[in-house]
């Protein structure tokens, strides 16, 4: 028998082949084009050919469709789970982002499904349903697999608390010694679907990033022997590797591929044979059964991105991404003010999340809004000391290296996985970078209206509830420092901020220098 492990991953909701740049944008990627292909590596299915699809998590939230239905339509958040349906999705897996609307959202999203959701290393004290099932045991002419479903432990760090209240996520290496042995017992054939990725390197076993439990599908791997295939997402990465004689997949993200393992079983029901491959989707049309679920609500989701909102007063489009980054931008200036508008502090950060963020043009819609600010951010002011703020910067400041004279990214924030949404700048202080000096010792000027920053001195300070909770490596932040938090997306605020501000004057900051 030839078993076919056919999964998506980190669709982030681009359901339709658009990235909602325009009305008329056409995508090279989505979970439509996505299904086409996946009717055709599953066309083949009988008793020798079994194809299982799997998707991988971070399905339900990322695009501005996924935010117009969660925030305006939410009726249609069932099309989620019959979108999976159409796709014969076997098993489901929770990726940290689809905590992001709560667990009733989550709920209502995942309530059409005829697949079970898998949680393995999530503990419910309240008992639900939806995370009631740690593996799976799927069976065909007498060869059974099992799947077992991970989620990268690291939500709590990062997710709101009410978001996940009664939850608890145990660590993913611990929890597949737990299970992995059990499941040998019961099935031919152990495949692990993680949504977490890679932390070292597949063929060097050199360390990619670091070892704090957020990416550990080469530790699952190495001490956890009986695994006979592991499915992987969440770092966004094209992979179609061996670890250790496993192989391993991750598709990408936006429904850019489809990843598939092909298992050859023997008739002593022992796998025999691996491949690991991904395909890309460009080529491929949209589903037309699927477009005909998601066109309805995405049209009315393209008539709301064309609301006006505001005026820009200059140019507060971003030209290139890494000179804003290095001498900040009257885009960032504005995210601040709003968090600092919204919170009522004056000291605020924020990130340019990625090298596709347009910034606003001069006639300001949603849709501008919505492609720039892309996450479902809320804010959270936090009370921390002097100390504290230098290390951020110090953080912050690790963004840069010195190539030849030049200014660079440094690689830590590119590979395994693209993290521009680590480097934050803030407004409301006066700071100033020297890359010659060494990491960890670059913030040589740190002031606070006029004065110089003092270690001790306490400082409130306006941040994403991402970072807020320590997100991308900043132990000097933390839950147990926020003094409050604002119930309201971002991308509201900014919508807010325009009502009051009509006209806004895109100025270029100053209070950020970069010495090299």
């Amino acid at each position: 028998m030839q078993i076919k492990l056919i999964s998506t991953s980190d669709v982030h909701g681009y359901l339709a082949p658009t990235d909602y740049s325009r009305r008329d944008n056409v995508a090279p990627f989505s979970l439509s084009r996505a299904a086409t292909l996946i009717k055709q590596l599953t066309a083949e299915d009988n008793a020798d050919v079994w194809p299982i699809v799997i998707d991988n998590g971070d399905f339900v939230q990322g695009s501005p469709l996924t935010y117009f239905i969660a925030r305006q339509h939410l009726e249609a958040a069932p099309l989620y789970s019959q979108l999976a349906n159409c796709n014969h999705v076997q098993a489901g897996i929770f990726g940290n982002h689809e905590f992001n609307y709560g667990l009733d959202y989550l709920d209502l999203c995942e309530s059409a499904r005829h697949y079970p959701m898998l949680a393995a290393n999530i503990d419910d004290d309240q008992h639900r349903t939806l995370f009631s099932k740690p593996y799976t045991i799927l069976e065909r002419n007498g060869v059974k697999v099992a799947i077992l479903g991970l989620t990268t432990q690291f939500v709590s760090r990062w997710e709101l608390p009410r978001h996940i209240a009664g939850l608890h996520f145990q660590d993913v290496v611990a929890t597949a010694k737990k299970y992995v042995p059990q499941l040998r017992e019961l099935a031919d054939v152990v495949v692990v679907a993680y949504h977490g990725g890679l932390e070292r390197d597949p063929q060097t076993n050199a360390v990619t990033e670091r070892l704090n439990g957020e990416n550990q599908g080469v530790a699952i791997l190495t001490e956890v022997p009986g695994i006979d295939a592991m499915i992987t997402g969440h770092q966004h990465r094209r992979l179609a590797v061996k670890v250790h004689g496993v192989p391993v997949t991750q598709p990408g993200m936006k429904g850019r591929n489809v990843a598939m393992i092909t298992l050859d079983v023997n008739d002593d029901r022992q796998v025999t044979k691996s491949k690991p491959e991904v395909f890309a989707v460009k080529n491929y049309e949209p589903d037309a059964a699927l477009m005909k679920l998601i066109q309805p609500i995405n049209d009315q989701m393209e008539d709301w991105l064309d609301t006006p909102l505001g005026t820009i007063n200059g140019d507060m489009l971003v030209h290139n991404h890494l000179q804003a980054r290095l001498h900040n931008h009257p885009y960032i200036n504005f995210i601040n003010q709003v968090e600092m508008a919204a919170t009522g502090t004056d000291i605020a950060a924020t990130a340019l999340f990625n090298d596709d963020v347009p910034g606003l043009k001069q006639h300001v819609t949603l849709r501008e809004v919505m492609n720039s600010y892309v996450y479902p951010n809320k804010l959270a002011v936090e009370t921390i000391t002097g100390a504290d703020l230098k290390q951020a910067l110090e953080r912050c400041a690790s963004y840069f290296l010195l190539k030849d004279d030049h200014v660079i990214v440094n690689p830590e924030f590119l590979k395994p996985k693209l993290r521009h949404y680590i480097y934050d700048i803030y407004s409301g202080i006066d700071y100033t970078f020297d890359l010659t000096r060494p990491l960890g010792d670059r913030v040589v000027q740190l002031d606070y209206h006029g004065h110089a920053v003092q270690p001790d001195e306490p400082l409130t300070v306006t941040l994403n509830h991402y970072r807020a909770g320590g997100g991308g490596n900043y132990p000097m932040y933390g839950t147990e420092k926020i003094d409050h938090q604002l119930p309201t997306d971002m991308t509201v605020l900014i919508a807010d901020y325009f009502a009051t501000h009509p006209v806004v004057d895109a100025t270029q900051p100053t209070n950020f220098n970069v010495r090299y």
